[in-house]
């Protein structure tokens, strides 16, 4: 079972993280969140651990708990959903980024009012 943490310090590691969870059961990977850039933590992770009712316990026991300082949200992760993707016509100041459907002009009426 996969398992969301979330409202993890920016100073938590890996290894913190599945000695929190080991205490429950057998920890097959864990993995936080970081930034592509700069490689800090978003502030939240995964936890997998192959036995649900290991999985299930872990939850139950660690959400609401401090860990580092901060006091985290740990709940079963939910599948990823597929968003769509970001569209540049390469203009600045265009219609928020997201293919609208407004022909790529940036969001704008033929008068060069915003819609």
């Amino acid at each position: 079972m996969n398992i969301y943490a979330g409202n993890l310090s920016r100073q938590t590691t890996e290894d913190d993280l599945r000695r929190a969870f080991e205490p429950f059961g057998q920890v097959e990977s864990v993995n936080i969140v970081r930034e592509k850039l700069s490689g800090e933590s978003n502030g939240f992770g995964f936890v997998s651990m192959p036995s649900s009712e290991e999985a299930r316990k872990a939850i139950e026991e660690m959400n609401g708990k401090e860990l580092a300082d901060r006091v985290i949200k740990v709940a079963e992760a939910k599948p990823r959903i597929n968003r769509p993707r970001r569209v540049s016509d390469g203009r600045r100041g265009g219609g928020g980024g997201y293919d609208s459907g407004s022909g790529g002009y940036g969001g704008r009426r033929d008068d060069n009012r915003r819609y």
